[in-house]
């Protein structure tokens, strides 16, 4: 079955038609980025950086919490978080709406993990001189033998659970070196 079926696609704003603008009624946005998309994989603000904002009085693209976007950069699909509603969506990203017939973890749960997925992704991407995914291919993947709702909903939430305890085993990994090392100056600087 094709992803057209179950899903509807509204593409980010392009960029070069986001006018900055500071008059009155405009607003300040944060670019959504591949730190975003990473962060709403797993659930948490892991990494942190400095968004790229815009100023203007444009109709936008946002991101709203629970959105399913997919970046045309990375192949990656993530649901987005609290964190990132009202970051403003541009061309390298795509809202997946989900009109029924596939719990959304689990279509993030195939789009990321599934080698059928990937096989077909890429299969339309040889002789690509660029490595970036666009609409098309989205519309024309094939879904073949989805398992029922109730079996799709526990796929999604174990991968979902599972990304986030992941990320959080290598936030404690990280934090614990960083604990050690300071420990280690501590003493070397008292020698």
């Amino acid at each position: 079955m094709i992803i057209t079926k179950f899903v509807d696609f509204e593409a980010g704003s392009p960029q070069f038609r986001i006018k900055e603008h500071k008059g009155e009624g405009a607003k300040t946005y944060s670019y959504y980025s591949q730190t975003d998309i990473v962060n709403d994989l797993i659930t948490i603000p892991f990494i942190e950086e400095d968004h790229k904002q815009v100023t203007t009085t444009g109709n936008v693209v946002l991101v709203e919490e629970g959105d399913l976007i997919f970046s045309l950069i990375s192949g990656k699909c993530a649901i987005a978080q609290t964190y990132s509603s009202g970051y403003l969506l541009t061309q390298n990203y795509v809202k997946l709406r989900i009109k029924g017939g596939i719990d959304k973890k689990y279509l993030m749960y195939l789009i990321n993990e599934d080698k059928k997925i990937a096989r077909q992704f890429q299969a339309s991407m040889q002789g690509s001189i660029t490595m970036k995914y666009t609409v098309k291919q989205l519309r024309e993947l094939d879904l073949k033998n989805l398992p029922s709702i109730e079996i799709q909903e526990k796929i999604g939430d174990i991968y979902t659970k599972q990304l986030r305890k992941q990320a959080l085993k290598e936030r404690l990994a990280k934090n614990e070196t960083l604990l050690i090392l300071e420990k280690l100056k501590e003493v070397n600087e008292h020698e």
